[in-house]
């Protein structure tokens, strides 16, 4: 599955935009790592354990988007873009959207 954040796919043309498809996830922060990353905060840097926790969101609601697009027959996703959102205090949504097209072909 291609998966790309312009409007296009270099060498394929487009013969059909399917739907909108959308993967998301909610994650909270571990108690443990919530700690760790109030004590970086006193000596600066990167917070390294909320990194790993968005890198590990992206991928999975990128996951859960192309497996929605494989499920409509997609050859690929275009537009991708990612949002977050706090949902509560201690918990983000990351949605990973774009719409799945079908190449001519």
């Amino acid at each position: 599955m291609i998966v790309v954040t312009t409007d296009f796919v270099p060498g394929h043309e487009i013969a059909d935009a399917l739907d909108i498809v959308r993967g998301s996830t909610i994650r909270a922060k571990h108690l443990g790592k919530d700690i760790m990353a109030g004590l970086r905060t006193l000596v600066g840097g990167e917070i390294k354990e909320y990194t790993e926790m968005i890198t590990e969101s992206r991928t999975e609601a990128q996951r859960r988007m192309v497996a929605q697009a494989e499920r409509l027959g997609a050859d690929a996703v275009i537009n991708v873009r990612y949002v977050t959102s706090q949902v509560m205090s201690g918990a983000a949504e990351l949605l990973a959207y774009g719409t799945a097209v079908k190449f001519k072909g």
